[in-house]
């Protein structure tokens, strides 16, 4: 199916791909986060695949992370201007929000909370 020797043909196996309906395409990510309750992967000179298949889109991610705790009140999850402290919704964002919804700052930073510090749903429930 790859050709023999041992070796594949890159030709053949495109071929394949694309009588299939996958389309490979290489990312140039600079930085590559996933967030888990309890810490960070930090990719950074990641390599990043992006594979598309039948309307569905898979990623891969090649590399060493470096893992970031998450845990209450730890600096790596503050925003470094303006941050509010143990809530860790930026009071920037705040403001926007309570501007744009005509309501107080508290019931913003409420809003923003509820919603984890998605502006936009912030202030769709407010309004």
């Amino acid at each position: 199916m790859f050709g023999g020797g041992g070796g594949f043909d890159p030709r053949k196996m495109q071929q394949m791909m694309d009588q299939f309906g996958i389309d490979l395409t290489e990312l140039d990510a600079e930085e590559v986060v996933i967030r888990t309750p309890d810490e960070e992967l930090v990719f950074t000179d990641a390599e990043v695949q992006k594979m598309d298949a039948q309307g569905q889109a898979t990623y891969q991610i090649i590399g060493s992370p470096e893992s970031r705790d998450r845990g209450e009140g730890d600096a790596a999850g503050a925003v470094e201007s303006g941050d509010s402290g143990s809530s860790g919704i930026p009071d920037s964002d705040v403001e926007i929000v309570a501007e744009r919804a005509g309501v107080s700052e508290d019931d913003a930073r409420e809003a923003l909370e509820a919603n984890d510090g998605d502006l936009a749903a912030a202030i769709a429930d407010l309004e």
